[in-house]
């Protein structure tokens, strides 16, 4: 990984109603006052491994080299859960094993994991219920600071990984994705990558009830109110409503299935 930048983003499913994300960066701030802390998120839905991999696997490229990421999204704190750093060739993740970095092991990255154990580097004593504070925004702050991983404790192999579902075809030859994600505007976020689609101009996208037959480049192209389909800031397929809501117009939900054929004009 290349050198520290000081850069330290923070992802978890705390909200901001509690002092919970504040109290962390005050962690991280008292062992490397000078760092440069990053609010990625902090709404990830409660204990949604699935939605905190999701963020966190598409936001990481627009981050500098030397950045660490600490994801805090620990269903199983205070049990046996390992806690782990890794390192690939531009980053350094901290998360809980519990399949949040499985992007990690697809992307072929990795250079080094530990687990993290050493507790001089932990904050004394370390709650049971607050790992975030007591070992993952110190360890994140000494990490900022130059500490090399192979401090933090032994050399692990793997880590515990999820699946994740991927569009596939049908037997009648349509490109079926699910809907992965809702964002605050209710768009509908799918797993089908934008290079998977076919011409704009010969498709139909069914999802639930309803269906789009052309595919949009912004949002505006569709009329107020109207349903459209889209690539997204994310390269993924996206269902939207101009000026509305998706989720509330179509009433589609995450995991729902989405159809992509071919038409013939």
């Amino acid at each position: 990984m290349a050198k520290t930048t000081g850069i330290i983003v923070l992802l978890t499913d705390f909200g901001l109603q509690d002092p919970y994300a504040g109290v962390m960066k005050g962690a991280i701030l008292s062992v490397n006052p000078e760092a440069r802390i990053v609010d990625l998120t902090h709404d990830v839905p409660p204990q949604d491994i699935g939605e905190a991999t999701r963020i966190l696997s598409a936001s990481r490229p627009y981050f500098p080299a030397g950045t660490i990421f600490v994801a805090v999204v620990d269903p199983g704190v205070g049990t046996d859960r390992a806690i782990l750093a890794v390192e690939t060739d531009r980053h350094t993740f901290l998360a809980p094993d519990n399949g949040l970095l499985s992007f990690l092991d697809r992307s072929g990255s990795i250079r080094r994991i530990v687990q993290v154990r050493e507790s001089r580097y932990f904050l004394k004593p370390v709650s049971r219920t607050f790992h975030g504070r007591d070992i993952f925004a110190p360890v994140a702050g000494h990490l900022s600071r130059g500490v090399d991983l192979a401090r933090l404790g032994p050399s692990l192999n793997r880590m515990t990984t999820q699946e994740s579902s991927v569009p596939h075809a049908t037997s009648k030859g349509a490109l079926q994705g699910e809907v992965v994600s809702i964002d605050r505007f209710g768009n509908l976020i799918t797993n089908i990558p934008g290079e998977m689609l076919p011409d704009a101009r010969d498709v139909k996208i069914t999802v639930g009830r309803r269906s789009v037959r052309t595919m949009s480049r912004s949002y505006a192209d569709a009329k107020k109110g109207e349903l459209l389909a889209l690539v997204g800031s994310s390269g993924h397929l996206e269902i939207s409503v101009n000026h509305g809501s998706a989720h509330k117009s179509a009433r589609i939900n995450r995991g729902d299935r989405v159809l992509v054929t071919r038409t013939s004009r």
